[in-house]
């Protein structure tokens, strides 16, 4: 399984980036600068992010990690964007289970 995974980048040069030791494709974000946060995937970021919003991903992340290595972990705040609402699925998941269907 692939994940994006949020990165800030130290340094830029044309369309390549340097984040935490990693070069990082910056063709699809042009405009990124040095300091700023992308949504890295296989390599290449995909999009900028602000601050607040890497902060959240890095804590889910750290949350399915905890709960993968089968710590006790304060889920509820690694997972702070589900404290107001519940997860939903996409909308073909959705569907199929609405159906009834096991596997989608």
């Amino acid at each position: 399984m692939c994940i994006a995974t949020p990165m800030r980048l130290d340094a830029v040069q044309g369309i390549r980036g340097l984040a935490a030791g990693a070069a990082v494709d910056l063709t699809l974000v042009p405009d990124a600068a040095a300091g700023d946060w992308v949504l890295v995937f296989l390599g290449a970021a995909r999009r900028r992010l602000d601050e607040e919003e890497a902060g959240r991903i890095l804590a889910a992340l750290e949350g399915l990690a905890a709960a993968m290595r089968g710590e006790a972990a304060d889920l509820d705040q690694l997972f702070a964007d589900l404290a107001d609402r519940e997860p939903t699925l996409p909308p073909h998941l959705e569907a199929a289970r609405a159906a009834g269907l096991k596997d989608a």
